[in-house]
């Protein structure tokens, strides 16, 4: 059986599910912005995805993407809202008003469709806006993607999860698994506020081990140790694994930073000290790396056989290799390393980029730089998260923390 299914929001979540559903069903997009639309009809991906180019370009599919939101929720069996929900800290809430628009047109054209929250929210959210809006018909599903890799985590999923113990739920969570390449998905079905929590807590512990293995790292650093062989011995033990044990930045991205700031604010009645650590760690983690990349050009600044040399107090020019979290994505929101240039400039110290897929010509009033020959011999000092291989005739003078050449 074929369903009629909108999705109301085109980035990494509405993109990939609407591909993964229109290889079954009827999938129309809805989006604000007319050139991202233009380039869905045109199967081409607005974002930087090597699935969703593949599948776009190669595969059959019924979809296509619309300004029209009728057009798009016409007739619709199921509404998949994936919108962006930002963390406000002056609330300490997600800012869910572009959800709650695109249930009020849903209501307005088509009140019969299910609606399915795929956007982050709160805790007890879904079950508060179905009282809101007088209606049962909203349910909430929670995504477990990456950037860069939301499409192939959508055809491997670790598990499909949906907020609502009925037959539209498991209707849903099947249409998900038919779509995915991998066979024998665990599919579990929960009432809306533990699906939510699961999100949260979900993020919230991926931020955690983050955090740990940083932390080691912070303390190898420190006191002139290997992090890569107590790392190792750590991760032999199989209940810790040697898995998602990279030393990094900061952990950063869309989810993580918003996910454990808001589960945090969702504790504000429940004695707890690990969520908050969490979200301080990750601040001083960026600190103890802004300290460590002035310490690194001090000392070069004192070998007189560097070039370098020349300036007076410390290097003359930080280069920032990459905005994006990872390779294989054109996000750059919320990355760790934001965090590091910020602290670094308030030390008074210049600072470029070198980032080939941002258009401007400045971010935050620092020159980007697109030639990454260029890049490289203004660079004093270059600061990359992710080390590659293109760095490697320049190595001497880049910090990174990137001990297993890897996005995890």
């Amino acid at each position: 059986m074929s369903f009629k299914i909108a999705v109301a929001g085109t980035g990494y979540v509405g993109i990939s599910n609407g591909i993964l559903l229109a290889q079954h069903n009827e999938v129309v997009a809805l989006d604000i912005i007319e050139s991202k639309v233009d380039m869905l009809n045109n199967k081409i991906s607005p974002i930087e995805d090597k699935e969703i180019s593949e599948y776009l370009a190669t595969k059959k599919l019924n979809f296509r993407a619309t300004l029209d939101k009728k057009e798009a929720y016409e007739n619709a069996d199921y509404v998949i809202i994936s919108t962006p929900t930002d963390y406000d800290p002056e609330t300490n809430y997600f800012n869910t008003q572009l959800v709650e628009i695109v249930i009020q047109d849903v209501l307005e054209i088509n009140p019969t469709a299910t609606m399915v929250i795929k956007s982050t929210v709160p805790v007890g959210y879904t079950k508060e806006i179905n009282e809101k809006f007088n209606t049962s018909n909203i349910i909430f599903s929670p995504e477990f993607l990456r950037e860069g890799s939301a499409l192939f985590d959508n055809l491997h999923p670790s598990r499909i999860i949906v907020g609502e113990k009925s037959q539209r739920a498991q209707t849903f969570a099947n249409l998900l698994s038919q779509g995915a390449i991998k066979k024998n998905i665990d599919i579990l079905l929960t009432d809306s506020t533990e699906a939510e929590a699961v999100k949260l807590f979900s993020n919230t512990y991926l931020a955690m081990r983050v955090s740990y293995f940083n932390e080691l790292d912070s303390y190898a650093q420190t006191h002139g140790l290997s992090s890569k062989d107590i790392i190792n011995g750590v991760g032999l033990d199989p209940r810790i694994g040697t898995h998602y044990n990279n030393p990094s930045f900061g952990y950063g991205g869309y989810c993580l930073p918003k996910d454990t700031k808001q589960l945090r604010a969702n504790y504000k009645d429940v004695p707890s000290n690990i969520i908050g650590a969490i979200v301080e760690s990750n601040s001083t983690r960026k600190d103890f790396i802004a300290d460590s990349v002035i310490a690194k050009m001090k000392s070069l600044a004192l070998n007189a056989d560097t070039p370098i040399a020349k300036a007076k107090e410390g290097c003359k020019i930080v280069g920032i290799y990459r905005l994006v979290m990872k390779s294989g994505s054109d996000n750059f929101r919320a990355s760790a390393i934001q965090g590091i240039m910020k602290r670094i400039k308030a030390k008074g110290i210049e600072v470029i980029i070198y980032e080939p897929v941002m258009k401007e010509n400045e971010f935050f009033n620092s020159k980007v730089i697109k030639d990454l020959e260029e890049f490289k011999t203004a660079s004093d000092v270059i600061i990359a998260n992710r080390f590659e291989t293109i760095l490697e005739d320049v190595k001497d003078k880049v910090y990174t923390r990137d001990i297993f050449n890897s996005d995890s």
